[in-house]
């Protein structure tokens, strides 16, 4: 028996599956596609996540949307981070091109163009259903994460938190934020120290730096109501289509805290909201983060560890999450450890430091009989990689070198004018695209200091009157005439004494 009528008895089958199932391509081996391997993942598994590497231009962002298009067509939705702002084609029809007709004729697959429902949104300047959290629901831990603050000003900010909790007084936006912080740092300074213990004055003026520094980044735009409601992610259109919602984020790509924050706040959400579901017949979402290592970044070790939890807890809510990056190193090991399905593109080896890295990148993946996978990593064409996934038992299926398919969606951006066809037609961007500035804690705030000032009346003196004497006095000019005097009257007290500015001098000398 050749090799590979060896490979495909003994592999093939771990790829077939009962129910219903996502097609990645076919397998290859010694650079033969082999089309009756077909390299099939169960639908019932992706929400068991996954990790989407390659190096840059190998077919990463394709991959994502061949998963994607399928996805949506069993009635699955999506939310797609788009960084580079290349995965709006799935919104439009793809083009057939030769290149596309010779791959799929390789691996006896059907292709047609296609084009999928698709969402806009933004939480920047880009056009597109506006996405807004108050500064209360992303919690002190993620808001002091964004403005990168230490342990001290971190407290600091929790106290904020817990002040406006207890008086319950609305923590909607930045201005909320700041209003209450320099309220409790002044005016309120007595009531917090009563209650709460004392705030730094330095402390309290690098957060209102720090704050500032967000605010020229756009976050202003970010925090406030209405705020975002993760259900409405979970559409479906007329034709049991699930809704593929991009988020597009090329012009943050600048500001990785901002998007990382945002990243984590938004999974916390859909943690805390989703109900339970335990394992089910498919997900009822999938969440793609590219460029995923600007979520861990820099990450403190409290936030990795809140990472961790939500990645292992929120697949029994039927949430899967992929990420997609240039290398699994740029993946803490801990959240790596749980991402079901892999599929990795090729790596270049231009240092020893890449060459120890795709070293380490392969013992990640099963031992295999049929390839040397350190090798192939380096070998790997565009539109090529190396999958391993779970199968509907959870047990890990061996290494394949996959042929994968071709889009059926449009594999460019889409142009303005169908950008603001989308937009212009959307639901949720009349639901969204609107501000709402209810009373909230600076307007509170503003209208307690008014009160106060009103009603406090002067010290010693019948309210609304001061006497002349009084306001002389309190002047600069009577100041100032107060220090003279004082400074004359005691000069002239030590001269009656006999002490001068020289003999005191010569008192201090031994000789």
């Amino acid at each position: 028996m050749s090799r590979l009528s060896t490979f495909t008895d003994s592999e093939s089958p771990k790829y077939k599956h009962s129910g219903a199932a996502i097609s990645l391509g076919c397998a290859k081996l010694d650079g033969e596609v082999i089309p009756d391997f077909k390299v099939d993942i169960p639908l019932s598994t992706f929400n068991r996540h996954g990790l989407i590497a390659g190096a840059t231009g190998t077919g990463k962002t394709k991959t994502i949307q061949v998963i994607a298009e399928q996805l949506s067509q069993n009635g699955v939705p999506c939310l797609l981070m788009d960084v580079k702002g290349d995965m709006s084609g799935l919104a439009a029809e793809g083009t057939a091109n030769p290149k596309i007709d010779e791959r799929m004729k390789l691996m006896n697959l059907e292709w047609k163009p296609e084009s999928f429902p698709v969402e806009l949104l933004s939480i920047s300047n880009e056009n597109g259903v506006r996405l807004r959290s108050t500064v209360l629901e992303f919690g002190p831990v993620l808001f002091s994460k964004i403005l990168e603050l230490n342990d001290t000003q971190a407290g600091v900010v929790s106290l904020v938190f817990k002040y406006c909790d207890d008086k319950q007084i609305p923590l909607l936006d930045l201005k909320d934020f700041k209003k209450t912080l320099q309220y409790l740092t002044n005016e309120g300074k007595e009531e917090i120290e009563k209650e709460y213990g004392r705030i730094s004055t330095a402390s309290t003026s690098t957060i209102i730096r720090k704050v500032i520094e967000i605010e020229q980044q756009g976050a202003e735009m970010f925090f406030g109501e209405p705020s975002f409601d993760p259900d409405d992610l979970m559409r479906i259109d007329e034709n049991g289509r699930g809704y593929l919602n991009i988020i597009r984020l090329v012009d943050i790509q600048d500001k990785p805290k901002l998007f990382s924050t945002f990243m984590l706040s938004l999974l916390a959400e859909i943690y805390a909201t989703f109900p339970e579901e335990g394992d089910m017949e498919q997900p009822k979402l999938v969440i793609f983060i590219d460029e995923a290592h600007l979520v861990f970044k820099e990450a403190s070790s409290v936030l990795l560890s809140q990472i961790e939890s939500i990645i292992k807890l929120i697949r029994s809510k039927g949430v899967g999450v992929f990420f997609c990056t240039q290398s699994p190193v740029d993946i803490p090991r801990p959240v790596l450890a749980q991402l079901g399905l892999k599929v990795q593109h090729a790596l270049r080896a231009f240092t020893a430091q890449d060459r120890k890295d795709i070293k380490q990148v392969a013992e990640n993946y099963p031992l295999s009989d049929f390839y040397k996978t350190e090798e192939l990593l380096t070998q790997l064409g565009i539109g090529e990689a190396l999958v391993t996934a779970l199968n509907e038992k959870g047990v890990p299926t061996p290494l394949v070198h996959c042929y994968l398919r071709a889009p059926q969606s449009r594999m460019d951006v889409i142009t303005p004018a169908e950008s603001d066809a989308i937009v212009n037609h959307s639901e949720l961007v009349r639901k969204y695209n609107r501000e709402i500035d209810r009373e909230s804690a600076f307007e509170i705030l503003t209208e307690k200091l008014k009160a106060a000032a009103a009603t406090a009346p002067a010290a010693n003196a019948p309210a609304g009157q001061t006497s002349t004497l009084e306001r002389t006095l309190n002047s600069t000019v009577g100041k100032t005439v107060l220090r003279t005097a004082a400074v004359v009257l005691t000069r002239s007290l030590l001269g009656a004494l006999g002490v001068t500015g020289t003999s005191a001098r010569k008192r201090k000398s031994f000789f």
